[in-house]
């Protein structure tokens, strides 16, 4: 069996599994979200799979929805204090267990980032499409948001090229641990927001316009 294959055998098993554990779990956080915040429940948005092709993703929605262009509004401004914690626990990732089972994503893998991203990679950046994207990776255990996007797409190109199922493993395992240190969720720029800044490629301009990681 090729490392393709056992890898979305091992994918299927473990996300089945661990939704049959995590359910009571995943209805508490929902029940909570709908009480504290209200609708909608889950945060969906068109993303880069392998090869490039869109794909959307599923999370807990950690921010207050806005309408139209938000122009200048940072995180900080948007994002719920039940949404933070949400963050800090990883909690609000839990819906992508059903993006791991439908197919459009792997336990382990390059984050999933948003379409209009694929124009603006390097070719260097572009080898991070050729793997199948992750609910973790080895970007985010080395730093998450607290890493520029050149060091995320270095970490993201060096897993492609060494992707390998006892590395997928280590990766599982180390997850653990960084999401009980709560490390790396918040990115250390000049307007401290809570994500990472919009990715411009070459340019230059600054933008402020965000998107849930």
């Amino acid at each position: 069996m090729t490392y393709s294959h056992s890898k979305r055998c091992f994918d299927l098993f473990v996300a089945l599994c661990a939704f049959l554990i995590l359910w009571p779990l995943i209805l508490i956080v929902a029940l909570v979200v709908l009480v504290r915040d209200g609708g909608p429940l889950v945060y969906s948005h068109n993303r880069a799979g392998f090869e490039g092709k869109a794909f959307t993703l599923y999370k807990f929605r950690t921010m207050n929805p806005v309408s139209g262009d938000v122009g200048g509004d940072h995180d900080a401004l948007r994002i719920t204090s039940l949404g933070y914690w949400l963050r800090q626990t990883s909690l609000d990732e839990l819906p992508q267990l059903w993006n791991v089972i439908r197919g459009d994503m792997s336990l382990v893998g390059p984050r999933p980032l948003p379409m209009a991203y694929v124009d603006r990679y390097s070719h260097e950046q572009k080898q991070r499409l050729m793997a199948m994207p992750g609910i973790t990776g080895w970007a985010q255990i080395n730093g998450r948001n607290a890493l520029s996007w050149d060091e995320k797409f270095t970490l993201d190109t060096w897993y492609v090229e060494h992707a390998s199922f006892w590395l997928d493993v280590k990766i599982l395992f180390l997850t653990i641990f960084r999401v009980m240190q709560r490390k790396g969720i918040v990115h250390d720029s000049a307007v401290a927001d809570t994500t990472m800044p919009e990715f411009l490629g070459n340019k230059t301009q600054p933008n402020h316009k965000k998107v849930e990681d």
